[in-house]
């Protein structure tokens, strides 16, 4: 076909225009808070892929503690546990516009336990999961078709304690993760140093039940609290927040079973001296599965550590996250950035990342926002 010349200089906008919409050069991501220092619940923020900079864009008005965020798969819902001390105790439901990115409230459902500091969602967003830390408990949510939550199908309450540490008084459930082929989620007790295994079937008459053993215990005194699971499913990383370190698994891809591979893996410097004062929070895969990155609240640094191949873990260095108290960190689905939520400092601060070494670099930007504790992605 002979196209005109004059048509040339159109088609080659429109390819250049195509070329940079699939590439997208700005990424939308959710900040949930607490409710203090003039918060107004949960952020609306876009990243600058070109320079690392913050924006705020929007936000939606929540006085409960929205501490935790989670996706919906089909990206049109977003839902927040309210980590309330007061008032409702509750998991919410909100609808995406795909334009702003602002949100729009559908409904709320009260979670047993008291302190729901985590939520997730099963692989077919037909079930929701929340982690309670106030009272120790796991529940499992329904979700209709048009993002909202109905009532709480499933609620576990842990029990047992150790008196040897005042932080594990009573159990506290502290995560509900989601394995990566949809067939797993694992609740992390920091009370009873244990770990939860339960198999899902959303299409089950009961879609959420334990395994057996129904789960797996860590050296006393360690504080299970979040998880990491590799894209293949075959190795799981435990943050252990008391003892600020890393516990490696093997993970059973047929039964969901998890085995301790490497205990203990220090997080912190050798030659750190508040290491009693020091807590580990969030910890993140990169895309390639090659480094694990982890928060600690003390030294005020993320912890990168290599992955070997057969799981194992040594550690590399570490970056000061230009903040206090880095509760929650957001590792780019490319691997580009890692975006890092300051509790104490009210700021985001963005970071570059080398796909080769691991290491992390300041981009020179941040966002102020006040007690910021978790980063999503929108995309």
């Amino acid at each position: 076909m002979n196209i005109p010349a004059f048509l040339l200089p159109l088609l080659l906008i429109g390819t250049t225009v195509g070329l940079a919409q699939s590439s997208r050069s700005i990424d939308r991501l959710y900040v949930g808070t607490y409710s203090m220092r003039g918060s107004d619940g949960i952020y609306v923020v876009e990243l600058d892929r070109q320079t690392g900079e913050l924006r705020q864009t929007g936000s939606a008005k929540n006085d409960q503690n929205p501490s935790f965020l989670a996706l919906h798969p089909n990206k049109r819902f977003l839902y927040a546990g309210n980590e309330a001390s007061k008032g409702l105790n509750a998991v919410t439901a909100y609808a995406i516009d795909a334009k702003t990115g602002n949100l729009t409230l559908l409904n709320q459902q009260p979670a047993q336990g008291g302190g729901p500091c985590y939520i997730s969602l099963d692989k077919t967003g037909k079930l929701a999961f929340t982690a309670a830390y106030g009272g120790g408990a796991f529940n499992a949510f329904t979700v209709s078709s048009d993002g909202q939550l109905g009532s709480s199908i499933k609620t576990e309450m842990y029990h047992g304690s150790n008196a040897a540490n005042p932080r594990q008084d009573a159990p506290h459930a502290h995560s509900a993760t989601v394995s990566p082929d949809g067939k797993s989620v694992y609740v992390c007790d920091l009370g009873n140093d244990r770990v939860y295994q339960y198999a899902i079937d959303a299409a089950a008459k009961m879609p959420v039940m334990p395994v057996n053993p129904p789960f797996v215990t860590v050296k006393a005194e360690s504080g299970p609290r979040h998880m990491a699971i590799s894209a293949n499913g075959k190795f799981a990383y435990l943050v252990e927040e008391l003892a600020s370190s890393v516990a490696v698994f093997s993970r059973d891809t047929k039964t969901g079973n998890l085995t301790l591979l490497q205990d203990r893996v220090q997080t912190l410097p050798a030659d750190f001296t508040g290491r009693s004062k020091n807590t580990s929070a969030d910890i993140h895969l990169d895309p390639s599965g090659h480094f694990l990155y982890q928060s600690n609240r003390g030294h005020d640094a993320l912890a990168v550590l290599r992955v070997e191949k057969d799981g194992k873990l040594t550690l590399l260095g570490h970056t000061p996250t230009g903040g206090k108290t880095p509760r929650n960190f957001w590792m780019d689905p490319r691997g580009e950035f890692v975006i890092v939520a300051n509790q104490t400092t009210d700021n985001l601060v963005s970071f570059r990342r080398d796909a080769k070494t691991g290491m992390l670099s300041p981009t020179g930007h941040e966002l102020k926002i006040p007690a910021p504790v978790c980063v999503i992605s929108a995309q």
